[in-house]
């Protein structure tokens, strides 16, 4: 017999915990854990009532699509980023860009200081600054997209390809373009990626792995999706007409 909404909601109420802290680590500090864990239990509820029964334990993958999805949109609707954060990444990624272009080669972070004007303590402390703009990349393509017909399309058996996210990730252009800015990246920040997205590992393992601080890794992992905006932005790649929200990803 399929369990009751309130008893699904009391059983996974601590999934939206946990991934609102996972959430928030990665976020400036003006962003309040509770306003995430509000927004996480909304999609708790919507995956609660649109989940069709069927194996029992496919539900918490749902739920947790559903979770960070909510949690994402959250986030949009705040506009938590400052400019000023937004313009110190993009100054980054400028710099990043046409070092690329003129060493043939993943600028180091010295190189990429002196591009900029500013001594390398400076350039670093940017990087933890700007780690904010990282945040709706990878959770963004891989596990929700802004669509007004995402939820339906999961709920559906096998999904429907326009409105999964994994499909709209796979499509050739956006794929083969961050498959690309990826293999580009220096091995030690390709690691990194690994790490966390593939091993699924937290900030702290990462840093026992890398032997650095977890300060560190937060710099390496900013520096990294700088590096990938540089990449697509230099290779000019374009989305098609319906991923028109690319930029809000990136």
């Amino acid at each position: 017999m399929p369990l009751s909404e309130d008893r699904l909601i009391a059983q996974y109420a601590p999934l939206v915990r946990r991934q609102a802290l996972t959430l928030v680590g990665r976020l400036p500090a003006s962003v309040e854990l509770d306003d995430l864990m509000q927004a996480g239990m909304m999609g708790l509820l919507d995956a609660v009532r649109r989940y069709q029964q069927q194996a029992e334990a496919q539900f918490e993958t749902y739920a947790i699509t559903r979770i960070r999805g909510a949690m994402l949109d959250e986030l949009r609707g705040q506009d938590w980023l400052p400019r000023s954060v937004r313009a110190k990444a993009r100054s980054i990624e400028d710099a990043v860009r046409v070092l690329q272009q003129s060493l043939l080669r993943p600028p180091t972070e010295t190189e990429i200081a002196g591009q900029m004007g500013i001594a390398l303590a400076e350039y670093q402390s940017l990087l933890e600054e700007a780690r904010g703009v990282q945040v709706l990349m990878v959770e963004d393509l891989v596990q929700h997209r802004e669509h007004p017909d995402a939820g339906s399309a999961l709920d559906a058996a096998g999904g429907a390809d326009g409105g999964n996210p994994l499909a709209w990730l796979l499509r050739d252009g956006l794929r083969n373009a961050l498959v690309d800015a990826i293999r580009n990246l220096p091995e030690r920040e390709q690691l990194l990626l690994s790490l966390q997205f593939e091993q699924d590992l937290n900030q702290k393992e990462i840093a026992a792995v890398l032997q650095v601080t977890e300060g560190r890794v937060s710099q390496l992992r900013s520096q990294a999706v700088a590096r990938i905006r540089a990449w697509l932005a230099s290779h000019s790649w374009e989305p098609d007409p319906d991923e028109a929200d690319y930029e809000n990803l990136l």
